[in-house]
Order: C-alpha cells, then sequence, then structure tokens
C-alpha cells in the first residue's frame, strides 16, 4: 500500500523538500482519491494486499522448502564422507559451512521473492559483513584458525591431545572452536584462533608414548640396588615395552641428581599410547610399595645443623 501511496503523481510545484512532506503529500492525494473514486481506490488496495500475500505465502514456502533442501544436502555430503572414511573434524566444518553459506543464499532468495531489491540487499549484507568483521576480529581469527587446523591437520577427532592448559580428547572440530573431552568427562571449548597458533601436543600421534617418573631415595642407599629394583618392577609389567616386543629404547633407571635431601632417579619406559594412563598409575603404586620392602627408604625434607663448641661457651 506504501508503495502505491508513494507512486501517486506530483506535480512540479508540488515536490516536496524533505522525506516528511513527501508523505504528508503522498496521503493527501490518497486521501482525495479515496473521496473523489471510492471504489476504484478500494479496487487497488485490494489488488496490492492480494499480490503482496501471494508474494508472501510464495517467500514462506520458497523458504520451508529452502530449508528442507539444506537438511537433505547436509545429510548426503555426511554419508559422502562416511563412505570415504574422511576425518571427522573435515566433516564438522565443510557441513557447517556449506549449512551458513545456503542459508544465506536462501534468505536472499526469500527476500527477492517479496518484490524487495536484492542488489541493496547485497550491498547492505556486504556492509554488514564488513562492520561485523571489524567487530568480531576474534570471531574472523578463529575461522581462519579453524582453516589452518583443516589444512594441516595437527590432530583428529578421536585424538588425546594438550593444549591452552587443557588436555583431552578431541570430540569436534568446527569453523570458530574446537571441543575436548577430559577424564572428568568436561566439555572443555577451545578457540581455533589461539589453538592454531599455540603449542599441540597431540599423544595419539604416535603409537608409542614414554613415561618418565622421579624417583627420590634417602642419602645412603645403595645406587646398584635402587636401579636394579626399579628395573624389575618395570620387567613385571607386560605393558611396558622393550626392544624385543616393539622399535623402542630398553627401560632405564638413572641417577638423576643429588639433591639437598634426596638423591634423585629418573625413570623411563616406553608404552603404547593407550596404555600411557594406566601404566603410569600402577608403577607409581609400585614403587611407593616395593621400595621400601627392599629396604629402600624414601627421604623426609630436612637440614643438619652443626653446633661449635665455641659458641656454646
Amino acid at each position: 500500500m506504501m508503495r502505491w501511496i508513494l507512486s501517486l503523481p506530483v506535480t512540479a510545484d508540488e515536490i516536496p523538500a524533505n522525506l516528511a512532506d513527501s508523505t504528508r503529500l503522498a496521503f493527501r492525494h490518497a486521501a482525495e482519491e479515496l473521496v473523489t473514486n471510492p471504489s476504484g481506490f478500494m479496487s487497488e488496495l485490494g489488488h496490492k494486499f492480494l499480490d503482496f500475500g501471494l508474494k508472501l505465502i510464495a517467500a514462506l514456502l520458497i523458504y520451508l522448502i529452502g530449508a528442507w533442501l539444506i537438511r537433505k544436502v547436509c545429510k548426503v555430503l555426511r554419508r559422502v564422507f562416511e563412505r570415504k572414511r574422511t576425518d571427522k573434524m573435515i566433516v564438522t566444518f565443510v557441513t557447517s559451512l556449506v549449512s551458513i553459506g545456503l542459508t544465506i543464499l536462501l534468505v536472499v532468495i526469500s527476500v527477492g521473492t517479496l518484490g524487495i531489491d536484492t542488489t541493496s540487499l547485497a550491498a547492505l549484507l556486504a556492509a554488514g559483513g564488513m562492520a561485523i568483521g571489524m567487530a568480531l576480529s576474534g570471531t574472523v581469527q578463529n575461522f581462519a584458525g579453524g582453516i589452518m587446523l583443516l589444512v594441516f591437520k595437527p590432530f583428529k577427532a578421536g585424538d588425546y591431545i594438550k593444549a591452552l592448559g587443557y588436555e583431552g580428547f578431541v570430540t569436534e572440530v568446527n569453523m570458530v572452536s574446537t571441543k575436548i573431552r577430559t577424564f572428568a568427562n568436561s566439555i572443555i571449548v577451545l578457540p581455533n584462533g589461539a589453538l592454531s597458533s599455540g603449542t599441540i601436543d597431540n599423544f595419539s600421534d604416535k603409537p608409542f608414548h614414554r613415561i618418565g617418573w622421579n624417583v627420590n631415595v634417602s642419602y645412603g642407599s645403595d645406587a646398584a640396588k635402587v636401579q636394579e629394583t626399579i628395573l624389575e618392577i618395570l620387567r613385571k609389567e607386560p605393558r611396558i615395552l622393550d626392544s624385543t616386543k616393539a622399535e623402542v629404547p630398553d627401560p632405564a633407571v638413572y641417577l638423576n641428581a643429588m639433591k639437598d635431601s634426596s638423591v634423585e632417579f629418573v625413570v623411563w619406559g616406553w608404552v603404547r599410547t593407550e596404555d600411557y594412563w594406566p601404566v603410569l598409575f600402577k608403577i607409581n603404586q609400585d614403587i611407593y610399595t616395593q621400595l621400601p620392602q627392599s629396604g629402600i627408604r624414601f627421604p623426609f625434607p630436612q637440614m643438619d645443623v652443626h653446633l661449635d663448641r665455641k659458641d656454646m661457651a
């Protein structure tokens, strides 16, 4: 109706000075038309409403059908990726990108069906995109980081990683963030921008992993006996590998440092990546329980104080 009213003819001497004058002039002409030719006015108004209603119904149908097709396209993409056994990280990222892109295109087509000039809408979207991009520079950085993770693949879904002070199993990688599940079953969301530019320790990238223990014993302990006792503990654990089971070094125990209150031995043993945590905790317990049984004592913090007899006099 407003478009019809604003399209009423205006004589040269009635050209408005501003938008407010133009609006008042349009309504005045509409009122005159309503008085002089009410039947024609109402007929024209009815045609305009009917035309707009049909366009609105068509736009709604286009949007609903388009949304259904977008869901179908995403499902087909997931099935294709599954058949090709594509990494879940790539699947999530690509389907999210396709869904957002097609949804924006669908909105533009639906708006164009209403008779609105989509060229202006596209320009508005571009300007709005620039403004939003400047306001959400961190989000754009995360999006770029997601692309970097997708291209270089420092990890994949299911890997156990340590990054940005957190560690856990990667469950999902989308356009702007990566989700990991910790051993406490918490979901941590890491921004892709910081993740792609930070340090990532991927425990699952190699089939074998070395575990290190630092064992402190009291001064006066027999170093050879300490080494042999710890090596025997490692040999009894079948999940600890040696050169006969895999291409890894044999378990080893070395005297690492002589501290203020203790002598420190460093212990190294190789395991399969999936056995890392169970073996780490098991050997901790075995060392704590079996070393005292062999007469090897753990130290307590201590300080020796020497008094001179002259100071006591």
